[in-house]
C-alpha cells in the first residue's frame, strides 16, 4: 500500500526513531508499504519517519541508477550492488570512513529541493534485515550517501542540516514555503 510521504514541517521528521525490538507482521507490512511508497515516489531510499513512524527502519533500492555509481564490499570483497537490493536496514549503525566528498542530494520530504552536501565517501554498516538477521557491509559512492541520508532521518536529522550556509541560503525560500504549507495542512487536519 502506498503511504503518504511526510513533508518538511511535520514534527515526526525531527523525532529520533525508537529501536525495533520485535519483528512481527505489522513491521513486515510497514516494510512492504515503505517499498511501495518509495517506488511510487520514484525514490531510492525512505526512512520510517517519512511515513510518520518514528522507528529505526529504512529501505533502499538503487537498482537502475547508472549515472551515480555505488560500491559494496561484503567481508572485505567487492560485491554486486544490484544483487544486494532491495535493502532493509533495521536498527542500523554506521561508521563513516574515507574522505569527505560533496554531492547532490534531494529528499522525498522536500519535493523539488536539492543541494550539495558533504559526506564521507564510504560507510561501514551493521543492521538487522527484515528476517531479524544481523549483517554487515561497507558501502561507497551513491549507496554510501543514500545510507547516510536515511540514517540521518532515523536520528531526526535532515539533509538541510548538512547544507553549507551558502547552499542553505540558496534554498531558504523554498524550504520556508514548504514548512509553512505543511504546518497549515497539519493545522487543518487536526480540526
Amino acid at each position: 500500500m502506498v503511504l503518504s510521504v511526510v513533508k518538511y514541517g511535520d514534527p515526526v521528521l525531527r523525532q529520533r526513531g525508537a529501536p525495533i525490538a520485535k519483528l512481527d507482521d505489522a513491521l513486515r507490512r510497514l516494510v512492504a508499504d515503505m517499498f511501495d511508497t518509495m517506488y511510487s515516489a520514484k525514490g531510492i531510499g525512505l526512512a520510517a519517519q517519512q511515513v510518520g513512524q518514528a522507528v529505526q527502519l529504512a529501505v533502499l533500492d538503487l537498482r537502475g541508477v547508472k549515472d551515480r555509481p555505488s560500491q559494496l564490499w561484503l567481508q572485505g570483497h567487492p560485491a554486486d550492488v544490484d544483487a544486494f537490493m532491495p535493502l532493509v536496514l533495521i536498527n542500523p549503525v554506521i561508521r563513516p570512513v574515507g574522505d569527505a566528498h560533496e554531492g547532490p542530494e534531494g529528499c522525498l520530504s522536500f519535493p523539488e529541493i536539492y543541494g550539495e552536501i558533504v559526506r564521507p565517501s564510504e560507510v561501514e554498516v551493521s543492521a538487522l534485515n527484515e528476517r531479524g538477521e544481523s549483517f554487515e557491509f561497507r558501502a561507497g559512492g551513491l549507496l554510501s550517501r543514500a545510507i547516510q541520508h536515511e540514517v540521518d532521518h532515523l536520528n531526526g536529522l535532515l539533509f538541510i542540516d548538512r547544507m553549507s550556509t551558502s547552499v542553505r541560503n540558496e534554498v531558504r525560500d523554498e524550504v520556508d514555503q514548504l514548512q509553512a504549507e505543511t504546518k497549515k495542512s497539519l493545522g487543518r487536519s487536526r480540526r
